[in-house]
């Protein structure tokens, strides 16, 4: 049996490096994607050739990507909810996939399998679904707007004779994370942690969101999407789940809406100043103060996607974390 073959993009990123890390354990062949700039410590760790490249420059894409690959796992995005950074989310989020789209094609990629997100579904009083409307286009919040055009590009490949299926995480939780949910796990432990968001999300695991990944690439319906949640909790329920992980006491109430949305607006013109993003903006307040829950039932049934609870999500970030010393004593 010939070995498989696949490009992952941002391949330095928390996804991308649970990506990695399975792909290589499965014995696939692993091209991994990063920017010059890029830090590839972790990346150096797992049997990968790595490829300097960025999904914005075409051309570097089409030299790191070789003919007839089984797979492009296209990870890579901005997640920014700074309204300052929108101009390069969208050269990143959408000009990029549409150079990833370009590059499979000319290339005879065997199937891409594109990661986009919950939010192009928009904010729903009830979970979502693959049928339910989507309103990600018309969001005022930059990555909605950006992830849910990015998926136009690849539905524009698929009508040119693209084979590509389309993955929706939700809140990824797991080891690799350094800016993320990890934040949230350091400030309980640190007992820094400022307040809870009143609001409502789903949530997923890292490594089972990577495996679902691979299993689309010979699973997944060829122009399909697929949702991937798993544990649906409020804010407040997740931190107090870090809380007894940790082992530290944690908040017993959110905070007041009125109160984080001063904070964004704040923070916001205080960025003018600093030229800094700030933890906390309108559109991060606007995310974390409704409700954003989804469905996996196709995901479950075509995919084998078996989403785990919220304490095994965060134990095992939380265990990465302590083993990368990334936790204060």
């Amino acid at each position: 049996m010939s070995v498989k073959r696949a490009l992952v993009t941002g391949a330095t990123g928390m996804l991308g490096l649970n990506l990695v890390q399975l792909l290589s354990e499965l014995g696939w062949e692993v091209l991994a994607l990063h920017r010059a700039t890029s830090d590839v410590a972790t990346l150096d760790r797992f049997p990968v050739t790595k490829v300097v490249g960025d999904v914005t420059d075409l051309d570097s894409l089409l030299a790191a990507l070789p003919e007839g690959v089984d797979a492009v796992f296209h990870t890579a995005a901005s997640t920014s909810l700074w309204s300052r950074r929108r101009a390069a989310q969208e050269r990143t989020n959408v000009d990029g996939t549409r150079n990833v789209v370009e590059a499979c094609l000319r290339r005879a990629a065997c199937r891409l399998v594109h990661t986009s997100s919950v939010v192009v579904w928009g904010f729903h009083d009830q979970p979502v679904s693959e049928d339910t409307p989507a309103f990600g286009e018309r969001s005022s919040i930059g990555y909605f707007r950006t992830k849910a055009l990015a998926e136009g590009e690849v539905r524009s490949g698929i009508a040119r004779g693209l084979d590509a299926v389309i993955l929706n995480p939700a809140n990824i939780i797991g080891r690799h994370d350094v800016s993320n949910w990890s934040r949230a796990l350091r400030m309980v432990h640190d007992g820094s942690l400022p307040g809870v968001p009143p609001g409502r999300a789903s949530f997923c695991h890292a490594r089972q969101v990577a495996e679902a990944h691979v299993a689309a690439v010979a699973q997944g319906q060829s122009g399909g999407r697929y949702l991937l949640g798993g544990a649906d909790a409020s804010y407040l329920e997740l931190i107090q789940v870090i809380g007894a992980v940790a082992g530290k006491r944690v908040p017993d109430r959110p905070t007041p809406i009125l109160v984080l949305r001063a904070l964004g607006r704040v923070n916001h013109w205080l960025s003018y100043v600093t030229n800094r993003e700030p933890d906390l903006t309108p559109e991060g307040v606007a995310l974390v103060t409704s409700n954003l829950c989804c469905r996996s039932d196709r995901a479950q049934r075509e995919l084998g996607y078996r989403p785990s609870n919220l304490e095994e999500m965060v134990r095992d970030c939380w265990d990465w974390m302590r083993a990368e010393r990334l936790l204060g004593p």
